[in-house]
């Protein structure tokens, strides 16, 4: 259908969902973009953060933890290292994700490592407060 994007979000796991969707907000490195039908063609890195998937008027939010997102003609992919439902992330889960981005921020050996970990641990930070 032409008023639907073609959306495939990939986990090293499974295929978390795949169909045709109204619109993709996806987390870029760069900031958030919504990926539409018919959208122009973009590749971007992807920050740990949330993606919301619209379809039929309902949204879908997913925490992804970083990865690569690819809008083309064909629709949009997302290759992410972890993708979880909002639903099933629970706070026990996600204050585990805040200790590790500490630990990475404590033990990196340089600026450039720690101002990435640092970064991730913001990220996190930002998606516990919204749960």
């Amino acid at each position: 259908m032409a008023d639907e994007l073609h959306f495939e979000l990939v986990s090293p796991e499974r295929l978390v969902q795949s169909g045709g969707v109204d619109s993709v907000t996806v987390p870029g490195t760069e900031g958030d973009f919504t990926a539409l039908p018919d959208h122009a063609p973009v590749l971007s890195t992807m920050r740990p953060g949330v993606i919301t998937v619209r379809d039929g008027g309902q949204d879908k939010r997913i925490f992804v933890r970083g990865g690569f997102a690819e809008v083309s003609p064909e629709g949009l992919t997302v290759l992410a290292e972890e993708a979880i439902s909002i639903e099933d992330l629970n706070q026990d889960r996600l204050n585990q994700e805040i200790k590790n981005a500490q630990e990475d921020v404590a033990d990196a050996k340089d600026d450039a490592t720690r101002g990435r970990a640092q970064e991730k641990l913001d990220h996190l930070r930002e998606i516990h407060a919204v749960l």
